[in-house]
C-alpha cells in the first residue's frame, strides 16, 4: 500500500487519531513526491511538522524511476492531473500497490489503479 500526501496530513491534523492509527498499523510506503508535498505543507500548527517527520521516518520512501516518469506522462496525456498526483499514482501503478487516499475522486478515472480511503473505511 502507498499512502497519498493527504493521508499523512490527516494523520497529523485529525483529532481522533483514526488515520494515524491506521498508518501505524499498516505502515504503508510513501512516494518521495508525497514527502516533498507534506514537508512543504504551509498549514501546520506548532509541533505538527515534527510529527510528520517522525511518521515519515517510520515509512519506506519510494523514489521515482524512469518507469514512474513514463507512467506519469501517460496519465497526464490521458487527462488533466497535477504532476504530483500523476507521479504518486504512477508509483502505485508501477509497484502494483493500492493507493490510500481520501481524494479518491482525483484518481477514480484511472481504471488500473486500486484505491483505498482509510477515512471512510475506519468510520
Amino acid at each position: 500500500m502507498i499512502a497519498d500526501s493527504n493521508i499523512l496530513i490527516y494523520a497529523v491534523n485529525q483529532a481522533n487519531g483514526v488515520v494515524r492509527r491506521w498508518l501505524v498499523e499498516e505502515l504503508p510506503s510513501v512516494s518521495a513526491i508525497s514527502r516533498v508535498e507534506v514537508l512543504g505543507y504551509h498549514g501546520f500548527k506548532a509541533g505538527e511538522q515534527e510529527s510528520v517527520e517522525e511518521l515519515l521516518r517510520a515509512l519506506r520512501i519510494i523514489y521515482p524511476s524512469q518507469e514512474t516518469f513514463r507512467l506519469a506522462v501517460n496519465l497526464r496525456q490521458r487527462r488533466r492531473i497535477s504532476v504530483a498526483d500523476a507521479l504518486i499514482a504512477a508509483t502505485a501503478l508501477e509497484h502494483g500497490e493500492r493507493l490510500a487516499t481520501h481524494n479518491t475522486e482525483d484518481f477514480s478515472w484511472i481504471e488500473e489503479i486500486n484505491l483505498f480511503d482509510p477515512l471512510r473505511e475506519a468510520v
